[in-house]
């Protein structure tokens, strides 16, 4: 079997194609929504290779899997192509983020207010990763409030709850390597 080429240059004029063949502009709301997943998948990635802990990299990585799936539905537009059964999240893709949140925390000290990103190396990517999760979750939203594709909301409790499994996991990562939490100043002195 011959190698194909990675560059295709069909996307050279500023125009892709969605999955179904479609195309569109690059500028479209729904490449921003898809690539801001993406950008958080790519960061995730750099997380799981900081990250010791076997069972937090596993969970990374069945996350990023689930990103990937999620992509997938973002890229295809539903009036010209039908949704491939692998690019749908169910209920338990998002008990089970629910589930890891709940033991996390049950193991974390109290809040003592808002903290600042930071501590371990670790806990620093894994709030880039919440940031960017929230970014994708607005480019999504707007993506369906302007009309151009109503979102399951499995999808939209999905990449919510994602955002608050990292900032609990930030925490974690920060109590497993000791690290000290920076709590917000309010004086700003």
């Amino acid at each position: 079997m011959e190698k194909s080429k990675i560059y295709t240059k069909t996307g050279d004029g500023g125009m892709t194609s969605l999955v179904g063949g479609v195309r569109v502009p690059k500028s479209h709301l729904r490449l921003e929504a898809y690539g801001s997943v993406d950008e958080l998948n790519s960061f995730l990635g750099l997380l799981v290779a900081e990250v010791d802990d076997e069972a937090v990299r596993v969970r990374l990585l069945y996350v990023q899997h689930k990103l990937f799936a999620l992509g997938a539905y973002l890229a295809t537009d539903r009036s010209q192509t039908e949704l491939s059964q692998a690019s749908l999240l169910s209920d338990e893709s998002v008990s089970s983020l629910e589930e890891d949140i709940d033991k996390m925390d049950a193991g974390l000290p109290p809040l003592g207010g808002f903290i600042l990103p930071g501590g371990s190396h670790a806990s620093a990517l894994c709030q880039v990763c919440r940031s960017v999760c929230r970014r994708a979750e607005r480019r999504m939203l707007a993506l369906e409030e302007a009309g151009s594709c109503e979102l399951d909301m499995n999808v939209k409790r999905f990449i919510n709850r994602l955002s608050d499994y990292l900032f609990v996991l930030a925490r974690k990562l920060n109590y497993l390597t000791k690290s000290e939490e920076i709590y917000w100043d309010k004086s700003c002195e």
